[in-house]
């Protein structure tokens, strides 16, 4: 699974904490009441990903974004988008399996 990626640089979710009175550490908090595991993620995840400056990330896993959102009662969709068509996943091998002819 492609890692999702933030919409409007994080501005979505730092609207929502606001809206809800939450703090990273907080919100951290509250992904560990959601997560079966009981584990959560780490409010240094949460700076990152609500953040900003240069240390924020645009991209993480379908798990950590389903974690945040759930805990903030949020449609994931409105936090995070899908990646395009990735290339990588063309088929480059010859065809039939045959060796290059060259």
């Amino acid at each position: 699974m492609p890692n999702l990626i933030r919409k409007g640089d994080g501005q979505p979710l730092r609207d929502a904490m606001e809206r809800r009175g939450l703090s990273a550490p907080q919100l951290a908090a509250a992904t560990k009441q959601v997560d079966i595991t009981g584990r959560g993620i780490s409010a240094a995840t949460v700076y990152k990903l609500t953040g900003n400056g240069k240390t924020a990330a645009d991209e993480c896993r379908l798990r950590t974004a389903w974690l945040l959102t759930a805990a903030m009662a949020e449609p994931l969709q409105d936090h995070f988008d899908m990646p395009s068509v990735s290339t990588d996943t063309v088929e480059r091998s010859t065809p039939n399996g045959d060796a290059d002819p060259r």
